[in-house]
């Protein structure tokens, strides 16, 4: 087995990707010598506890950051600022700081500018997830084959970026670096905005009249059972993400809203030729992504 790549990995939030990341650590054996699990209730610390995926659990962030030298945030991203300035004093000299937000210009943002002299910075966002949230939603698998995108800021130290590579690597992920502008435009489209979709329609459908909404729930197509699946995920966690991604979130859907009005046109108008291309390209792009192994 190869030497532990940390001797103190400290999770602040123990969520999906949180005890994820801990199941894989208990496994592997070589992320980790120790992990410590932090999250927001003793409730939630005793479960951990239960399910044997951390070797110590702390209800409070500033002890269970002492001696770390790896500390990633894998709470909401608007507790970010909140965390980040409680524990920035406490983290050990030479510490990495990560975290597993979907927005990074913001993350950067509220956490750069209280990082101390000495420990490194390297925000990453590995792109792998399902609809559940809490630490017995996490499984060793979750990030096989799935990208974790690194997104340092200028002048991030190399060391530190690959060595966060590493254990993403050790997760099962397949690793690339992303200037942070650029991904939040990115997942904007690929994540954002459908989850902003999802969340929209299922909004629709519950405002039907009360006959009319058993019928929905009655007779739902596979179409809008996927919307369901991905509107049932952690309103906290997607609270914090729309607000903290409001510029480029706001771009995508207002390019969506033009490609939607043209389809609606191309629908009253009887144009066939226009609607038959946008599904042909819908086809394709799945085919893509099956190729991709990202299905």
């Amino acid at each position: 087995m190869a030497e532990p790549l940390f001797r103190r990995l400290t999770l602040l939030g123990i969520g999906l990707i949180g005890s994820s990341i801990a199941r894989i650590a208990a496994e592997r054996g070589d992320l980790a010598a120790e992990v410590v699990a932090n999250a927001r209730t003793q409730a939630t610390l005793d479960r951990v506890m239960e399910l044997g995926i951390a070797d110590r659990v702390e209800l409070d962030p500033v002890r269970a950051v002492e001696g770390a030298d790896c500390v990633i945030l894998c709470a909401p991203v608007g507790a970010y600022a909140v965390l980040a300035e409680a524990i920035a004093p406490h983290l050990a000299p030479g510490c990495i700081l990560s975290d597993v937000g979907s927005t990074k210009q913001s993350v950067i943002r509220d956490v750069g500018p209280l990082v101390p002299e000495g420990v490194h910075f390297v925000p990453a966002h590995p792109l792998a997830g399902t609809e559940y949230s809490g630490p017995d939603a996490g499984f060793v698998t979750l990030f096989e084959g799935r990208y974790t995108l690194i997104v340092p800021p200028p002048g991030t130290d190399e060391e530190a970026i690959e060595r966060v590579a590493a254990l993403w690597r050790r997760c099962g992920s397949m690793v690339e670096r992303m200037e942070p502008a650029h991904h939040d435009r990115v997942l904007a489209i690929v994540s954002h905005l459908p989850h902003l979709l999802a969340f929209t329609i299922c909004g629709t459908a519950d405002d039907l009249a009360d006959e009319s909404r058993s019928e929905v729930l009655r007779f739902a197509a596979s179409g809008f059972r996927d919307f369901t699946r991905i509107a049932a995920s952690d309103p906290v966690m997607w609270r914090d993400v729309f607000l903290n991604h409001r510029e480029a979130l706001r771009e995508m859907l207002a390019r969506f809203l033009e490609d939607a009005q043209a389809m609606a046109r191309a629908v009253r108008w009887g144009d066939a030729g226009y609607i038959e291309d946008k599904v042909e390209r819908g086809r394709k792009i799945r085919r893509s992504l099956i190729e991709l192994k990202q299905a």
